[in-house]
């Protein structure tokens, strides 16, 4: 399994695993939006997309957006999209993409990272919580949308 930062080359591949996930999240299909997204997402350096790659075949991806703490006075990451395909799934595949994550924290000097889970997102947060990582209970988090 290869694990690596995500460049313009991979568009294509790297869109077809976001439109997957986003169907996974019940969003329409749309392959070309879905291409658009990520390529804006790297042409523009908006995220930091992490791919596995195994014989080939991506297994999956992870896509990170930067942010900061005004408090801490320090870059925070966002782990906003991490997804592995079924038949990639209870291989490794998403606690490797998880420490290419926590790998670009620690180089860039970031406080950590936060990311946000379906509240039915089971297998997800058993990743995250075998991985170290901890629920927030101090915090809630408000929406507004437009």
């Amino acid at each position: 399994m290869e694990i690596y930062k995500a460049t313009l080359q991979d568009v294509d591949s790297v869109s077809a695993l976001f439109d997957l996930y986003r169907v996974f999240y019940q969003q329409p299909s749309d392959i070309e939006a879905a291409k658009r997204f990520i390529q804006e997402r790297l042409e523009n350096n908006d995220s930091v997309i992490f791919v596995a790659v195994e014989n080939g075949e991506y297994a999956g991806f992870v896509q990170l957006y930067p942010l900061f703490s005004s408090v801490s006075m320090q870059r925070l990451w966002i782990l906003n999209d991490l997804y592995v395909t079924e038949a990639s799934r209870k291989k490794g595949v998403g606690k490797q993409l998880l420490q290419a994550a926590e790998q670009l924290a620690r180089e860039t000097r970031a406080k950590g990272l936060k990311l946000q889970t379906a509240v039915d997102n089971v297998a997800a947060q058993s990743l995250y919580e075998s991985n170290g990582w901890m629920k927030d209970g101090k915090f809630f988090y408000y929406v507004w949308n437009v």
